[in-house]
């Protein structure tokens, strides 16, 4: 069976009890290793906690999305949160942090700002710490790069859903990073993201689901289809072996060859993420 890492997930919307049966699930369905990022220091202790009873990797951060709500003090919670588990094997990186200029008030002051100061000041901590950065980069590839460069970033890690240009995609390749994909590529519209999927280098890709977001078109609920009363169904990690299927497809390759490549490049992306593996094999 092809073994399979999701490089991104977010189960820590679901209980205790649901995620271990959906743990039982995606491992015989091919999924070795899962990566929980945290959002924010109030869900700290529920990441980390999760990751401990599903042997999962984990990472800490700030997201963009939660900078106004985390506090003035979120920085300094996120430092004492990496110096107590600077040495837990299963802490894989800092993240999920980044810069988000989707909406009108997020790339607007003061959030604008707020977003880029809360985002320097983790860059600092994961440098401090020697650890790799999970990055949020929607509509902000450019400004997220600029802040790494002038950090001199050295821990590599990665830009999470990336969508953005080959020539961006470069920047961070000769980074040391590597470049998540997820459910948006399966859409027949998004070509431009099946296009990267095809024409990047093979080590550039980790696969990921950004459960329960980014479904896959096979589990989309259309829009007329939810104003009429139905409803989205939750990304998993189940879904994660079906989409790297699809991107073996559109790169010509043997799924079990791509599971095995992608694998490895996030083994490279987090290094800690090989001991779990390994461990988990025994």
């Amino acid at each position: 069976m092809n073994a399979w890492i999701d490089t991104h997930a977010h189960l820590d919307v679901w209980s205790g009890a649901e995620n271990a049966s959906l743990a039982a699930q995606y491992r015989t369905a091919g999924v070795a290793q899962v990566v929980l990022p945290a959002v924010a220091p109030n869900n700290f202790d529920t990441v980390r906690h999760l990751a401990q009873q599903l042997g999962c990797g984990y990472a800490l951060g700030i997201h963009p999305l939660y900078v106004a709500q985390a506090g003035a003090n979120a920085v300094d919670a996120l430092a004492a949160a990496l110096q107590q588990y600077q040495h837990d094997a299963q802490l894989l990186a800092v993240g999920e942090i980044g810069l988000d200029f989707f909406l009108h008030e997020l790339k607007t002051e003061p959030l604008r700002q707020q977003q880029i100061d809360c985002y320097r000041a983790q860059i600092r901590l994961a440098q401090q710490y020697r650890l790799p950065v999970l990055l949020h980069v929607r509509q902000s590839v450019d400004a997220v790069l600029k802040e790494l460069r002038a950090a001199r970033f050295a821990h590599g890690g990665i830009a999470h859903a990336f969508n953005g240009s080959m020539q961006q995609a470069k920047q961070f390749l000769d980074m040391g990073f590597k470049l998540g994909f997820g459910g948006a590529c399966t859409f027949a519209r998004a070509r431009h993201l099946q296009q990267l999927a095809r024409d990047l280098p093979a080590a550039a890709i980790v696969m990921e689901t950004d459960s329960p977001d980014m479904p896959p078109t096979w589990l989309y609920t259309p829009k007329q289809a939810r104003d009429a009363g139905g409803q989205q169904a939750p990304n998993t990690p189940l879904q994660l072996p079906a989409i790297g299927a699809f991107v073996a497809e559109l790169r010509g390759i043997d799924a079990a060859d791509w599971a095995a490549q992608t694998c490895a490049n996030a083994c490279a992306a987090l290094p800690r993420l090989a001991a779990l593996l390994q461990a988990k094999s025994v």
